[in-house]
Formats: structure tokens, C-alpha cells, sequence
């Protein structure tokens, strides 16, 4: 399975995969129950800590880690924000905007510091007790493991494309990118089914 997953040696990546999706979607419901004007700064600063105690190692406490997963969510960002600016006006549009943001770059912070693997095993363990009650706790794991890997996996990918028509100095397009990112995600599918196939998931 296609991952992100950085090797470093910070408390993130030191800390096993459960308590650590638990920490994270804490923060994530945290920063989500706070009043609308405080929400931009609070997601901000709980975001960049966050990146900083990962321990990338980049020289810039995981700054530069996080400005390439902001930059490359930023068509995300364009279509969250604007069509908000226009229908509810400048605050709800920084809040929910900067709500799915944190959101999305902290499932990214557990995607880059813990392997697929590690984070399968912990979900299934966690829902575990739910089979008494005929609860398929595999299946739920693979998918919240699924959703959590393919927004940053697809990013990445668009990233990829972007990258490689600069360096041909192709003119951007809709049309141009569209082909390539499309054929690039039908083949993340494709590897994401093997996967999942390898595994026992039908």
C-alpha cells in the first residue's frame, strides 16, 4: 500500500499507533468545539506544534514539512474558502476553512509518522471488543486506515504532476493535469486493491 510515512526518531514517531490516532483526533475535535474567532489561531498553533515535536528533522522543528503538506492542500483551500466568502461572509469562511485544514494536516501528521501497517493493526485492535456485537471490526479498520492515507496519497500525487510538467515547461491546464493525475489515481487504486486483496479484504 502507497504511503507517506517518514522515518525519524521524534515522540510521534516514538509512540505506539493507537494512543497516537486517539492524541490526534482529540486535538482535531478540541480545536473543532471552539468558538468561531478563536478557531483560526488555536488550529493554526495546534497544527505547528504538532509538526514541531514530530521530529522530521528538517533543521526547521518540522516547519518545512508542514508548508509542503499546506501547499499542496491549497486547491482544497481555494474551493473550501471561496465559495463561503461569497455565501457567508469572512469569518465562517476563515473558520470552517481553517477547521477542515487542521483536520486534514493532522490525519497527514499520523499518515507521515506511522506506517500503514502499525496503524491497521491498532484500529482493528481498538474495535476488537465490537465483534461480540457482529461488528466486522477488520473491515472498519481497513477503511478508516483507507480514508485516512488517500487525501495526503492523492496531494502527493498531484504534487508529482505538477512537478514534472514545470520541468518539461508545459503551460498549466485543467486538461493537462487532469490526464495524468487521473491516470496516476487509477493506478494508486489498482496498487491499493492489491493491497487490501494481499490482506484477505474482498
Amino acid at each position: 500500500m502507497l504511503s507517506l510515512y517518514r522515518p525519524g526518531h521524534g515522540i510521534l514517531h516514538r509512540m505506539p499507533a493507537g494512543p497516537k490516532l486517539l492524541l490526534l483526533l482529540g486535538a482535531v475535535l478540541a480545536v473543532s468545539v471552539l468558538p468561531s474567532h478563536w478557531w483560526a489561531a488555536v488550529a493554526a498553533g495546534v497544527v505547528a506544534v504538532g509538526y514541531a515535536v514530530a521530529g522530521f528533522g528538517d533543521g526547521m522543528l518540522g516547519m518545512r514539512v508542514l508548508a509542503q503538506q499546506t501547499l499542496m492542500l491549497r486547491w482544497l483551500l481555494l474551493v473550501t474558502f471561496v465559495p463561503q466568502l461569497i455565501f457567508l461572509g469572512p469569518e465562517a469562511a476563515v473558520a470552517n476553512t481553517a477547521r477542515v485544514t487542521a483536520a486534514v494536516l493532522l490525519a497527514g501528521l499520523l499518515v507521515l509518522t506511522t506506517r500503514v501497517t502499525d496503524l491497521l493493526d491498532a484500529v482493528e485492535r481498538g474495535l476488537r471488543p465490537l465483534r461480540r456485537f457482529r461488528f466486522d471490526s477488520e473491515r472498519a479498520a481497513v477503511l478508516l486506515t483507507v480514508t485516512l492515507t488517500t487525501v495526503p496519497v492523492l496531494a502527493r500525487l498531484a504534487q508529482e504532476v505538477r512537478d514534472a510538467q514545470r520541468a518539461r515547461g508545459a503551460r498549466p491546464g485543467l486538461r493537462l493535469f487532469a490526464v495524468p493525475f487521473l491516470i496516476l489515481s487509477l493506478k494508486h487504486a489498482d496498487q491499493l486493491g492489491e493491497a487490501l486483496s494481499a490482506r484477505g479484504v474482498r
